[in-house]
């Protein structure tokens, strides 16, 4: 639907809304004849037209101005002084086209008889409905803001992860040809199986650049393969175990976690043949732990700060799930979380994707929005047609046929947008999808 249309129908309706009222507070709501209610409808319909589209134009002229973070009270008043100005004027116009023109009073006797007391129910409906205006303009600039600053928290958390995890090749790379300098110059042999085994290791590492989060299965094959291009140099001065499959195998971590993890114990303990260094993964209560024993080295060099930090910082932006870590005398273990529901985090590309939260979170802003205005309107025409009802038909009731038809809409709608996990609500929608995909995985597998 248009904007111009839009429009149209709301003056309508305004206008419908003010013949009532209006007519109710000067006569009654009593007509002599069809002609006359006709033209007073008309009449009334010319004014919401007229004064309606003036105050909408200048409502949106005043949107549009280039307006400060702190003019909100600026606004409101240069708003309401403006409308009252452009709605005197409107009615002035108005009521000199209908007198002279349409009923033929000369310009000067209209001018003799016109009092502001004329003016007074105009203005009252002008300053009622821009106090309307006025709420739902607000009201939906401060979601629009609010929607802003999530997007912006969450491309800035898009950003910082991407960093993160770019940080991970050269510094891969860089720890990788650190071990192939040392064979080299220990064993030339082990160097070019090193060598060959490296490519196939780092292809993995540009297959998971993009990934937020990979299978724990995946992870695992490649913690392995990692570990045995360790033993290529310190051979039995480590000694490795790991599961061959998760509990789960739909949980995931993030990518490269174990690698680094590995890394970090091999970097932080000595490696000898009279101290070997015991690495084991296993799962425990939901995670992930790295654990080896603990052997620190005399001299340590500088840290690069990219390992642990690096996978608390990931899990930090994807999951409110902490790692864990354990050191005691002897021990030094690190739990990382296995994730079994999908985490995305909100991308801002070229090309806008929303998150499917968000979507649904809009959704239910939109009905709700949508409930509270139906509400609205409910508390203001329903008293109104009652009202009606008793001043012109008193022996015959029926306010009761508008006011429960639309009651019952009204609960319905509300039943929809505040019941979540109802037999029906959107939460029993989710299970449904949920139960569906996962039958149409199965049938797959």
């Amino acid at each position: 639907m248009s904007k111009h249309l839009k429009s149209i129908i709301l003056t309508i309706a305004i206008g419908c809304i003010v013949f009532v009222i209006g007519n109710i507070l000067e006569s009654g709501f009593t007509f002599k004849s069809s002609h006359e209610f006709f033209e007073s409808f008309a009449f009334y319909q010319l004014y919401s037209f007229v004064l309606g589209y003036s105050n909408m134009a200048f409502f949106d002229f005043m949107a549009h101005r280039g307006w400060k973070k702190n003019d909100t009270i600026k606004r409101i008043i240069i708003g309401f002084l403006g409308a009252i100005i452009i709605t005197l004027l409107g009615l002035f116009v108005l009521r000199v086209v209908i007198t002279v023109f349409y009923f033929g009073v000369p310009f000067s006797d209209f001018i003799e008889r016109e009092r502001f007391s004329y003016y007074q129910f105009g203005l009252w409906i002008t300053v009622i409905i821009l106090a309307v205006f006025h709420a739902i303009y607000f009201y939906n600039r401060y979601q629009q803001n609010r929607i802003k600053e999530q997007k912006v928290i969450a491309g800035t958390a898009s950003a910082k992860f991407d960093a993160l995890k770019n940080q991970l090749d050269p510094h891969f790379l860089f720890n990788s040809l650190n071990v192939l300098t040392s064979l080299i110059e220990e064993n030339p042999g082990s160097a070019q199986k090193f060598t060959t085994s490296l490519s196939k290791v780092y292809r993995y590492v540009l297959e998971q650049k993009n990934k937020e989060l990979v299978t724990v299965d995946e992870e695992l094959q490649f913690a392995k393969t990692y570990m045995s291009l360790l033993k290529m140099r310190f051979e039995d001065s480590i000694v490795f175990s790991a599961p061959e499959r998760a509990m789960n195998p739909e949980s995931k971590v993030v990518p490269l976690s174990l690698q680094l993890l590995l890394e970090n114990a091999v970097k932080h303990n000595m490696v000898t043949t009279t101290k070997p260094l015991h690495i084991k993964i296993y799962e425990k209560q939901g995670d992930l732990v790295v654990e080896n024993n603990l052997q620190p080295k005399q001299i340590v060099k500088k840290s690069s700060g990219v390992g642990l930090s690096n996978i608390q910082q990931r899990y930090d932006l994807l999951t409110n799930k902490k790692v864990n870590i354990t050191k005691d005398a002897g021990h030094f273990a690190v739990a990382v979380p296995m994730l079994t529901k999908q985490i995305s985090i909100m991308r801002t590309p070229s090309k806008p994707q929303i998150d499917d939260n968000y979507i649904r979170a809009r959704k239910h802003v939109e009905e709700l929005k949508g409930f509270y205005y139906s509400l609205g309107s409910y508390v203001l025409v329903i008293p109104f047609l009652i009202f009606i009802n008793l001043k012109t038909v008193p022996q015959f009731h029926w306010f009761w046929f508008p006011m429960f038809g639309w009651g019952l809409g009204l609960a319905i709608q509300g039943f929809r947008v505040f019941v979540d996990n109802g037999s029906f609500g959107r939460g029993w929608e989710k299970r449904k999808i949920e139960k569906y995909m996962e039958e149409e995985r199965k049938n797959w597998d």
